[in-house]
């Protein structure tokens, strides 16, 4: 099988090109292995859609699959210029979560970043319960769900601890955000992903907080917001009506070949 490891502010993630293989909750394992495998938060498989450009579907390093990644996105619209497969720089993709578009930009033939319109944004509890006495956050749906927090201090958050106590508090799982507003345009934010544990950055993550910042009056509408992660930035603006669009890097990392 060959490969492209790819990555948005080290959230990292192997890309292939073709159908998803039949083993593949037993093949994330093995090759998600950051010691006995090549490493990666998970897999990702783009192919042909009737829908859009291009369809892509994610599998978490547990094995399970997703519905949206929004570090995973940008990167697959890097792969489809650079390998020649399409000259657009607007595409469409499709996901699990409907339909995204991609705004590529391009520096002498390379992609340097990439936005993206992640659709509405939406909460599905305004006062989501916590486990472990940590209180309540805000649940959001950026396609996939998200508990966001908000705290006085992101870095003394203890993810392994607290992550999958919040990652199991929602039915089928949810991402969990600790979030602390740095101020009106600039948050800090760790994540843990459900499927995954603790990662450098979650695109869908940072729109979420940012979506969740807004609601809560934190930051403005239709302005710009950095989100900060462990790997890097991310720049999300939130429009009035929940629109969000993202913007980030997007990294080939190596190409390799692996018996699998």
């Amino acid at each position: 099988m060959r490969f492209t490891k790819m990555q948005g502010l080290g959230n990292d993630y192997l890309y292939f090109y073709g159908s998803v293989p039949e083993d593949v909750q037993s093949l994330c394992p093995r090759l998600c292995d950051r010691h006995f495998g090549v490493g990666a938060d998970g897999l990702i498989f783009i192919g042909s859609s009737w829908n859009a450009d291009y369809s892509m579907r994610i599998f978490n390093a547990d094995g399970s699959e997703a519905e949206m990644c929004g570090n995973g996105i940008r990167c697959v619209g890097k792969y489809l210029y650079e390998k020649g497969l399409t000259r657009k720089r607007q595409l469409t993709v499709e996901t699990l979560s409907g339909i995204r578009h991609l705004q590529l930009q391009v520096t002498d033939g390379r992609v340097d970043a990439v936005t993206v319109d992640m659709g509405k944004a939406s909460l599905f509890a305004e006062e989501l319960p916590l486990p472990a006495g940590l209180g309540t956050g805000m649940g959001v749906s950026v396609g996939n769900p998200h508990a966001v927090s908000f705290v006085e201090l992101a870095e003394g958050i203890p993810l392994s601890l607290w992550g999958p106590a919040v990652e199991k508090s929602v039915p089928g799982g949810t991402n969990a955000e600790f979030v602390q507003v740095l101020s009106a345009v600039r948050l800090r934010m760790r994540v843990w992903e459900r499927g995954s544990g603790v990662t450098l950055a979650c695109g869908t993550g940072a729109c979420a907080a940012a979506f969740a910042a807004v609601k809560r009056g934190y930051c403005p509408a239709d302005r710009p917001v950095e989100v900060v992660l462990d790997g890097g930035s991310l720049f999300v603006t939130v429009s009035r009506d929940g629109t969000v669009l993202m913007e980030g890097p997007a990294v080939t990392v190596f190409e390799g070949e692996i018996n699998a």
